[in-house]
C-alpha cells in the first residue's frame, strides 16, 4: 500500500486518525484485522445527503428530477472516478490474489473504499466540512452538472428501438442477487422478442436495468 500522503493532497485534507483512514483503505480480502464495510455503509450515507442539498440548492427542480440526478452521481460508477481522481487503488490494502484479479482497477472495489474514505472523513470531521471537501471535488469530476447529459434513459431509448425495429417491448428479468442488505447488487438481462440481449449488474434493480438496456441499444446499434 503506497504512502497516503498524495491521496490527501488530493482530498484536501490531512487525516489525523491515520489508522482509521487505513482501514478505510482495507478490502475484507486482506483478512488482518478490520476492514473497510462499516465505514463504507457510513460513508455512503454522508455522500447521499451531501449530493442531495448540492442538487436541491444548484437546481431549481422537481423531486422525481433531482432525484434522477442524485442517482446518476451517487452510484458505483461514478463513486469509481472519485477513488481514481484521488489515487485510491494504489493505496488499497488487500489479499494478493484479489490484486492478481485486478482488485485495483476494479469500480466497486473502488467505489466501496471512497465511501469510506468519506466515512472517515465525516467521523473526524463531521458533515460540514465534509460537505465542503467533497463538494470541491464534485465539481472537479463533474465540472458541468446538466440534466441532460447524466440523466440517460437507456430504457426508454431501447423500447423505442425494438418496437420499430421488431414490434415488441423489451423484457427485464432479475438474474441474481448477491451483497449484505444495505449494499446489495443486482443482475439484470434483457430479453427482446424471448431472446437474451444483454445483462450487467447495478446497486439496483433500475441501475441493472439501465446499464443492460445501453448494452443491448450498442449491439443493435452495430446490426
Amino acid at each position: 500500500m503506497q504512502n497516503l500522503s498524495n491521496l490527501e493532497e488530493k482530498l484536501g485534507y490531512k487525516f489525523k486518525d491515520k489508522a482509521r483512514l487505513t482501514v478505510a483503505l482495507t478490502h475484507r480480502s486482506a483478512k488482518n484485522g478490520a476492514n473497510n464495510e462499516r465505514l463504507e455503509f457510513l460513508g455512503d450515507a454522508v455522500m447521499d445527503l451531501i449530493v442531495g442539498e448540492y442538487l436541491f440548492v444548484k437546481f431549481n427542480s422537481n423531486e422525481g428530477d433531482l432525484s434522477k440526478l442524485r442517482a446518476a452521481l451517487v452510484n458505483e460508477t461514478s463513486f469509481s472516478k472519485f477513488a481514481r481522481f484521488l489515487g485510491i487503488g494504489a493505496c488499497l490494502n488487500m489479499s494478493a490474489s484479489e490484486e492478481k484479479n485486478g482488485g485495483r482497477e476494479k469500480n466497486s472495489l473502488l467505489s466501496d473504499a471512497f465511501e469510506a474514505t468519506i466515512g472517515a472523513l465525516y467521523l473526524e470531521v463531521g458533515l460540514e466540512k465534509t460537505a465542503k471537501i467533497v463538494t470541491t471535488l464534485l465539481e472537479k469530476i463533474y465540472p458541468k452538472i446538466e440534466f441532460n447529459e447524466l440523466v440517460k434513459d437507456y430504457k426508454t431509448s431501447l423500447q423505442e428501438i425494438t418496437q420499430a425495429k421488431f414490434g415488441v417491448t423489451p423484457e427485464y428479468r432479475l438474474l441474481g442477487s448477491t451483497g449484505p442488505d444495505h449494499k446489495k447488487s443486482f443482475e439484470m438481462a434483457v430479453f427482446v422478442g424471448g431472446k437474451e440481449f444483454a445483462r450487467d449488474i447495478g446497486n439496483s434493480k433500475k441501475e441493472a436495468e439501465q446499464k443492460a438496456a445501453k448494452i443491448a441499444i450498442e449491439i443493435l446499434e452495430k446490426n
